[in-house]
């Protein structure tokens, strides 16, 4: 395998601990409704890329928030739930859609432990920001921290898939060893365990506030929607 050479660089310019991405905004030169879905739409764009016209289709996401549930024993609040595309029973974080107009993120993801979880928290963090398939979806989730926990008042009733959801308190470093060895493959439970285990380990120095500002946060009208 061919050994790396020197510092990475883009356009000459060390990245080092800069790296971001960074937004791009290039000319749309057409934007149409291919297929509406129940929950998701597939929206077929072209624009200018390179001096000439790229097509694309792609998922057009409402966007998503998702909370790892820390009790003052680093155990992780888990659920596991069917999920048909990948015809798994899936172990996830409570996550639910943005699908309410003008919600804040937070208060989903709140309403989301409480739902899927019966849980509430008295401290909240950003704990990771995500695109899950950007070359094929505009999907973008919030990740949470939850901590200093306790029960809802009364427990939600659950349907659909959620009928059968089931909880269960796994410690942080036992969900970082089944992603680690692969038996997990949900991506926001992934990102979280792991990128909690990155930050408990820094002492919680990476954590933003829970108000901190979401440059990827979904909402992008697309052109001529």
């Amino acid at each position: 395998m061919a050994e790396p050479f020197g510092e990475p660089t883009v356009g000459g310019t060390p990245v080092g601990p800069s790296l971001a991405d960074e937004r791009a905004e290039p000319l749309i030169r057409s934007s149409e409704l291919a297929f509406e879905g129940r929950v998701w739409d597939i929206r077929r764009e072209t624009f200018e890329f390179a001096g000439a016209p790229v097509t694309r289709d792609f998922m057009h996401h409402p966007g998503a928030v998702g909370v790892l549930a820390l009790d003052r024993d680093d155990r992780a609040m888990l659920i596991r739930q069917y999920r048909h595309p990948v015809r798994l029973n899936d172990w996830e974080i409570p996550a639910g859609l943005l699908d309410v107009v003008g919600e804040d993120p937070l208060l989903a993801a709140q309403r989301e432990l409480a739902e899927e979880a019966d849980l509430e928290a008295a401290e909240w963090a950003v704990l990771a920001d995500i695109h899950t398939s950007p070359g094929g979806s505009d999907e973008a989730i919030r990740i949470y921290l939850a901590r200093e926990l306790r029960g809802t008042p009364s427990r939600y009733e659950r349907t659909e898939e959620e009928a059968e959801l089931v909880t269960a308190w796994i410690p942080l470093d036992d969900c970082v060893d089944a992603v680690l060895d692969r038996r997990v493959s949900n991506a926001p439970l992934a990102v979280a365990v792991l990128a909690a285990a990155a930050s408990r380990a820094r002492g919680w120095a990476s954590l933003a506030p829970a108000d901190a500002p979401w440059d990827s946060k979904p909402g992008r009208e697309a052109a001529g929607a």
